[in-house]
């Protein structure tokens, strides 16, 4: 139980500290999130926890072919918001798009037989 609230704590803290920073410098905030902490995250927890490198490999090559839709978010948001749509109802349009490109890349993986 204690490791799973160090998991915790040390993962929202990279959230929070991510977010307060890019209170003072978009551009810094922009660098740590592009970073992908998260993943590595994940990917030494799972390490740590199963010792399985098959299962590291999987999952870094599933992380590989999810980053290309997850783009979508970072292309479709900022336009939406130029346009002058509120903020709410951009990022529900651009997490909408995002899913239709997982959706899609999902289905042309499978199709090519690439598991994930």
């Amino acid at each position: 139980m204690v490791y799973y609230l160090i998991k915790i704590i040390i993962t929202t803290l990279l959230i929070v500290a991510i977010s307060e920073i890019a209170k003072h410098s978009s551009f810094a905030g922009a660098v740590l999130a592009s970073i992908p902490l998260i993943s590595v995250l994940a990917i030494a927890w799972l390490y740590i926890d199963t010792k399985d490198v098959t299962k590291v490999i999987n999952l870094v090559n599933g992380i590989f072919w999810l980053v290309l839709p997850s783009l979508a978010l970072f292309i479709s948001l900022p336009l939406l918001l130029k346009q002058g749509l509120n903020f709410y109802i951009s990022i529900t349009i651009s997490i909408a798009v995002t899913i239709g490109c997982y959706w899609l890349m999902v289905t042309v993986l499978h199709h090519y037989g690439i598991k994930i």
